[in-house]
């Protein structure tokens, strides 16, 4: 590595003299300069890590120098030597800049101490931006707009966001509530071509039928009672964007009819309408449902599903990547904190195990809940079980702990398991071992022998 380069700014020829023969022996390359003038032509000539610069000189002062030389080369570090008269002068060139001051006359030490500190905090410098452009190069590859996550089954998620963002092919949005569909669908409009254009959002389920079909498609003028005016629908709003339909497992029979015309032609004809408009749109549809049952049992047609489904992102639920509740505790955490004029750290190690040992039901939606409760409720700086819901307190682990060494065993953890799913039978039945015993898919007589063996009795 090479050798630290400094310049010495001074006008006396002696104080030169001895700062160079001083630094020199302690691993330094050194220049020097009479005054301001010539300091700013070597650093023009000479990059230099370092400026030790004298506040009073003839021809350019140190303070001029300072101002001239931030102005050029703002990176740089600058220590300005003064004489005890000049104490407030040094600390006026800090507030314009200067890293630090040493008071003449001064000890070597000093000088060598305050070069090692500046070095310090340059090679500080550089590792903050080097974890900067880190972290930013993960935040680019694992997260979209608002969606948090490090674990591998959300990066699988991100991938394929970027990959079919900027296309105008239809998505299906599949994932338990509260898994964060809106936000895949935000993520997808926003880093897509179409993100200048709206993003419209509609919730199938929350509109009544009968209001559902002008909704989407707008009315004319005296299309029924109350149609005073001609309204548009939210199709023709996200004409050159995005339209989000939310829960289109709800849709109506009737309806999916006229959206899959709509896909397929992509032309709209308002209610009470004669003629038809074009419309070019982008469609993204979310579901918690199984949409393969609903084909099955009559309750969503068939051509509709394959025309909506042609790339399928799936949400993973909360309890598969539960390498993220940190993350989004932490996230959580500062949001509120922010929303509720609270200051609190950190779950407890005793309350985050039982954040990480919950199923989570309700996925995301219900831990961002969970952790408002604990920030609400809390008194100290840290959230423990006292703040947490019952639930949460009294809720079994029913995944093995892979954290230690004896559970990493294979034949001991599918043991864990092979209980945990045989209580849970037994639980479900009321304790009816043939009942079980079928949904275990095992024999009853390996049942009650498991049954004697796990102390399940």
């Amino acid at each position: 590595m090479p050798p630290q380069r400094v310049l010495i700014v001074d006008d006396e020829d002696n104080m030169r003299h001895m700062l160079k023969v001083l630094l020199n022996k302690a691993g330094y390359d050194v220049e020097s300069a009479p005054d301001g003038i010539q300091a700013l032509r070597r650093m023009e000539q000479s990059d230099f890590h370092f400026v030790l610069c004298d506040i009073k000189m003839p021809r350019m002062d140190g303070m001029t120098f300072l101002n001239s030389a931030k102005e050029k080369y703002p990176e740089k570090t600058y220590i300005m030597m003064s004489a005890y008269g000049n104490i407030e002068t040094a600390l006026e060139a800090m507030k314009q800049g200067a890293y630090d001051y040493i008071s003449k006359p001064f000890k070597n030490d000093e000088v060598l101490l305050t070069l090692r500190k500046a070095e310090e905090r340059e090679r500080l410098k550089e590792e903050n931006l080097r974890l900067r452009t880190k972290i930013s190069e993960i935040e680019k590859r694992y997260s979209f707009g608002n969606i948090i996550a490090r674990s591998e089954a959300m990066a699988a998620v991100f991938d394929l966001v970027g990959k079919v963002a900027d296309h105008k092919t239809t998505v299906l949005i599949t994932g338990e509530s509260g898994t964060g569909k809106e936000l895949i669908a935000r993520a997808l409009h926003s880093d897509g071509s179409r993100s200048s254009k709206p993003l419209v959002t509609i919730n199938c389920g929350s509109i009544p039928e009968n209001l559902l079909e002008s909704e989407l498609f707008g009315y004319k003028k005296g299309a029924f009672t109350h149609a005073v005016k001609d309204k548009p629908g939210h199709f023709e709003e996200a004409d050159g964007g995005v339209l989000f339909l939310d829960e289109i497992g709800e849709l109506p029979l009737s309806l999916q009819v006229k959206l899959l015309r709509v896909l397929q032609e992509e032309e709209i004809t308002p209610l009470g309408g004669l003629h038809s408009k074009k419309i070019d749109i982008r469609v993204i549809a979310a579901t918690a449902k199984d949409l393969n049952k609903e084909v099955e049992n009559g309750r969503f047609r068939e051509d509709l599903f394959y025309r909506i489904n042609v790339i399928t992102i799936h949400m993973p639920p909360l309890r598969e990547r539960r390498g993220d509740i940190p993350l989004l505790v932490g996230y959580f955490i500062d949001q509120f904190n922010e929303k509720l004029k609270k200051n609190i750290e950190a779950p407890s190690s005793k309350a985050m195990s039982m954040l990480m040992d919950y199923s989570w039901p309700g996925n995301v939606r219900e831990l961002e809940n969970v952790v408002e409760r604990a920030i609400v409720l809390a008194t100290g700086r840290w959230i423990t079980p006292v703040e947490l819901p019952f639930e949460l307190t009294q809720a079994k682990n029913t995944h093995p702990d892979f954290g230690t060494h004896e559970t990493l065993s294979i034949k001991k953890a599918s043991k864990t398991m092979e209980r945990n799913l045989m209580e849970k039978a037994l639980k479900l039945t009321g304790g009816n071992r043939t009942q079980a015993s079928k949904i275990l898919e095992i024999s009853r007589p390996m049942l009650i022998s498991k049954i004697k063996q796990y102390g399940l009795g």
